[in-house]
């Protein structure tokens, strides 16, 4: 099976922080699948670490109000065609939360913690084109070991 996977949940240091996500767990399930990594932020021109963002209305801001929806769309298009060219994916195992790789909750745009129903703008991108989603935790609850 070929996944695409956010790049911070196998450990790189792409985190709007500099930090990572890593989930060994999902590093150790992942083991005799085709990896595809992807980090749709840092792929649409952000640096790392960058000021954190949020989606607020359906556009990205980061928390001083600024918008930078394009390099998140730009990013989550440069994503897409990564995969493209890799042969496409079965699923994509995204970073929950994120206003790129979100699946289902993402930030509410307060910078106050607030959850709300939605999708990252990659997420949003992948559902377009019909691309199975979930986040490491649903993959791990299928394909654990």
């Amino acid at each position: 099976m070929r996944v695409a996977v956010s790049a911070c949940l196998l450990g790189a240091a792409c985190k709007y922080n500099g930090g990572d996500n890593l989930n060994e767990d999902l590093v150790r399930a992942l083991d005799g699948h085709e990896v595809i990594p992807v980090c749709p932020e840092q792929l649409g021109g952000l640096p790392t670490p960058r000021l954190c963002s949020e989606i607020r209305d359906g556009e990205v801001v980061n928390d001083r109000g600024e918008s930078v929806d394009a390099a998140f769309r730009a990013g989550a298009l440069r994503a897409w065609e990564l995969m493209k060219d890799a042969g496409g994916c079965d699923v994509a195992v995204l970073q929950p939360r994120s206003p790129s790789c979100g699946v289902g909750l993402v930030y509410d745009g307060s910078f106050s913690g607030t959850l709300v129903a939605g999708d990252g703008v990659f997420v949003q991108l992948l559902h377009a084109h019909d691309v199975p989603v979930c986040t490491q935790d649903q993959f791990l609850g299928i394909y654990g070991q």
